[in-house]
């Protein structure tokens, strides 16, 4: 019995071994197809306003964010271009000008078209198929890129698979957000062990085998909703499940 308890023990090494060992191969895979999200104005200084982080989809050319990190109302300067940066090689970036395509405020989407060359793109996996206690990453910007403009990962797991609108206790807590989510109907999330910062929001929360997207960073959208009264990082994040990304994709196809 003893004999056995030691092969198990060393068996589940080497299996724990060989799952750590991939995590290097996946962030490989997953670091060219990482955007930065901002706005250029050549007049400002800086020129460049990070605002997020994104990944490429669809056909190359697509990077899907927050909706959040897409300037809007008094945000606005009509004489700032909306951008990304791409990774070119190892270490150097490169910008391009992108549009706006599709928004999705209900599960704060964007979808963007950029200028240029095709980049890698993510698998995107529809988040049906995952389960609490399921591996995850993260990739992107935290902090807004105060740790510089190399994109950082975060390891962690799903610890649950929760409605983002929860039954308010009196009228005084509803609000206009809070309204038109109940009108349209509430939705899961991803409630994940891991801390994200601001200006990982937007980036993709990928399963850390295979590199395939399960969902989006977020942390201003969801945050607010659930957890208002927590105005520093509380060791708890937020992702919004990948089938919302294919819908929007889907919906470009059909235009």
């Amino acid at each position: 019995m003893h004999k056995f308890g030691i092969v198990l023990a060393l068996f589940l090494l080497v299996i724990a071994e060989k799952a750590i060992g991939q995590v290097p191969e996946t962030i490989a895979r997953v670091k060219p197809s990482v955007v930065i999200v901002g706005t250029f104005k050549a007049t400002n200084s800086p020129r460049f306003n990070i605002r997020g982080t994104g990944f490429v989809a669809g056909d190359g050319n697509l990077a899907v964010t927050n909706a959040h990190v897409i300037p809007e109302g008094a945000e606005v300067d009509t004489d700032a271009k909306i951008v990304i940066q791409v990774r070119i090689g190892q270490n150097e970036l490169q910008m391009r000008q992108a549009t706006v395509l599709e928004i999705d405020k209900l599960h704060d989407l964007a979808l963007l078209k950029f200028d240029g060359a095709a980049v890698p793109k993510l698998v995107v996996r529809d988040s049906d198929t995952v389960r609490e206690g399921q591996a995850i990453a993260f990739m992107g910007f935290p902090i807004g890129g105060a740790l510089g403009f190399s994109p950082v990962t975060h390891r962690g797991m799903v610890s649950s698979i929760t409605a983002i609108v929860l039954p308010t206790a009196n009228s005084q807590q509803l609000n206009a957000r809070t309204i038109t989510s109940l009108r349209s109907g509430s939705f899961d999330i991803f409630q994940l062990d891991a801390t994200a910062y601001p200006g990982n929001s937007g980036g993709p929360l990928f399963d850390a085998d295979s590199g395939e997207v399960l969902g989006v960073i977020n942390m201003v959208f969801i945050k607010g909703t659930k957890e208002s009264a927590l105005t520093n990082p509380s060791g708890i994040s937020y992702a919004i499940p990948s089938k919302f990304i294919l819908q929007l994709l889907q919906k470009r196809k059909g235009n």
